[in-house]
């Protein structure tokens, strides 16, 4: 319940700077203050690993629609949902310290957009996560990318993905839903 109000205060905000702003550049690096709070921590009490994920969320939310995609998505009938991620850990963050997020759009591929999300205390990097994103259509089935970009435009000057992203992301991904995907342990 603390992450879904936590949500919904950063769409509010969210939408609010792009009305009064416009929307942001796509390769914008976006950042949220966040505290960490008594339902984010875990028995050592420091944050939760899985709860880092559910608040680099709030990043995502934020950076698409500041940059007007999620309208945009919302108005053509699309939703994205994660694909994959993964995340690294250097150092904790613990009970009521607060820390930036930054959340920026780090490319795509002819199947996934991919975005990092770091968790920073005084500038410095506590977590990194890479996030595999696939834009889909409530009516079913994928977007193309060309249909994608002719309806948010495509963003100018992304870097290259690094390699090992593509790497771990051919190395993590499962069968596709219309193939079996039995678990068999070797």
């Amino acid at each position: 319940m603390n992450v879904l109000w936590r949500t919904l205060l950063v769409l509010v905000r969210a939408r609010r700077r792009l009305g009064r702003e416009g929307p942001l550049d796509p390769n914008t690096v976006t950042r949220l203050r966040i505290r960490v709070l008594p339902t984010d921590i875990d028995l050592l009490r420091h944050l939760n690993n899985g709860r880092y994920l559910s608040l680099f969320d709030l990043g995502r939310w934020d950076l698409l629609t500041r940059a007007g995609l999620v309208s945009a998505m919302t108005a053509q009938g699309w939703y994205a949902v994660v694909a994959a991620e993964t995340i690294t850990f250097r150092r904790s963050l613990e009970l009521w310290q607060r820390f930036d997020l930054e959340t920026r759009l780090i490319g795509h591929d002819d199947r996934a957009v991919y975005l990092e999300h770091r968790a920073l205390v005084k500038g410095e990097i506590y977590a990194r996560a890479i996030i595999r994103a696939r834009i889909l259509r409530r009516t079913g089935g994928t977007v193309p990318h060309d249909e994608l970009f002719a309806a948010v435009g495509r963003p100018e000057g992304l870097p290259d993905i690094e390699a090992w992203v593509h790497e771990w992301a051919d190395g993590s991904s499962l069968p596709s839903t219309k193939r079996p995907a039995p678990s068999v342990w070797e």
